[in-house]
């Protein structure tokens, strides 16, 4: 009965009892437009060779999308509470032009919308040569020490 008359309460208010939870657990609210960048040099550690997704000496797939990752995440981290981090749940990656060794990849991201715990960015990559990728990507609001006990316990349960 209790339940229903918060339930009550949170509708007339417009608030999903979900998102109020958020608010009280995960007190920072983002607001989309922050800004954020990365970038490394091509070697041959992150080459498709090397890295095992192909044969060619190029920047590697995989390596570019640890970029966004990179750009995204330390993008919102400054702005998150203590104990507090992201965690990546969706790439959708475009990577449309090969890098060479020896060139530079930067990534520019913008964090687009804010959805309770759920972030969205959009990124773009750039090569010394010009555009090399463009991606969406999805990050969720975490509790560091929370995540991590959870993640642990995984394997504890080996």
């Amino acid at each position: 009965m209790l339940f229903k008359r918060q339930q009550s309460v949170y509708n007339k208010r417009h608030i999903a009892p979900a998102k109020l939870l958020l608010i009280k657990e995960y007190c920072t609210m983002l607001n989309p437009g922050i800004k954020g960048s990365a970038s490394v040099a091509v070697t041959a550690a992150n080459t498709a060779a090397a890295m095992g997704s192909g044969e060619l000496n190029v920047f590697a797939t995989p390596a570019l999308a640890a970029l966004v990752e990179k750009a995204c995440w330390q993008s919102v981290a400054p702005e998150l509470d203590p104990g507090c981090g992201t965690v990546g749940t969706k790439l959708e990656l475009a990577h449309n032009a090969p890098t060479p060794v020896g060139m530079m990849v930067r990534c520019e991201s913008e964090l687009t919308a804010v959805d309770g715990r759920k972030l969205t960015f959009s990124a773009v990559m750039y090569g010394d040569a010009g555009e090399v990728g463009r991606a969406t990507h999805e990050r969720f609001i975490i509790q560091n020490e929370k995540f991590q006990k959870k993640a642990d316990a995984k394997k504890a349960a080996e």
